[in-house]
């Protein structure tokens, strides 16, 4: 992504990190169907357009820890549970014509080492 930005321009490479950050956590993950910022903090980093009307921070703002904490725990959940579907789409995509081999006790295999 930083190559993207820079387009040969080596030397302001620095210039470009906050935004390719940003960039980075606002995307949203194929594996987690979500961002990584969304995953870490529960919501999205704001951008300047979502300022303009201004969101309703009371869906943020949490009087008590122990409801926020709940509330990512069951954004971790849904992550986790998101995660293993994409695993086995993955396994079956990648188990597509192939046999499953299953071995017993006694039985003769080859090894190679």
């Amino acid at each position: 992504m930083l190559r993207v930005f820079l387009k040969g321009n080596k030397k302001s490479w620095d210039e470009f990190l906050p935004h390719i950050e940003f960039a980075y956590n606002k995307v949203v993950h194929k594996t987690i169907n979500i961002s990584s910022f969304e995953a870490v903090y529960g919501f999205n980093p704001l951008t300047p357009m979502d300022l303009i009307p201004l969101p309703n921070v009371q869906h943020f703002i949490h009087k008590e820890g122990a409801s926020r904490a709940d509330f990512v725990r069951k954004l971790h959940e849904r992550i986790k549970t998101h995660i293993q579907l994409q695993n086995e789409k993955y396994a079956k995509s990648n188990n597509k014509g192939k046999r499953k081999l299953i071995f017993e006790e006694c039985d003769w295999v080859w090894l190679h080492i």
